[in-house]
């Protein structure tokens, strides 16, 4: 999962090579941490935070065999 939202935030932004990607695993859930240069936020974001809900829907439907919820954070 960690290398699917890699891949799709390299392929979003203008700096790929400072996209990071750090996992989290709680007692309750998966926190997917994605960090991306600071001018590169919006295009992650979207407007209104679409592109960041499709990122979302779309790491919901891979994690459907995970045992515990995933959840994307974008800092």
């Amino acid at each position: 999962m960690e290398e699917l939202i890699r891949f799709l935030a390299q392929s979003l932004v203008e700096e790929p090579d400072r996209v990071r990607v750090y996992t989290k695993d709680t007692r309750r859930e998966t926190i997917i941490k994605l960090r991306v240069a600071q001018r590169d936020v919006g295009r992650v974001v979207g407007r209104g935070g679409r592109v960041a809900n499709a990122m979302r829907a779309v790491l919901e439907v891979t994690a459907r065999n995970h045992r515990k919820p995933v959840v994307l954070e974008i800092d």
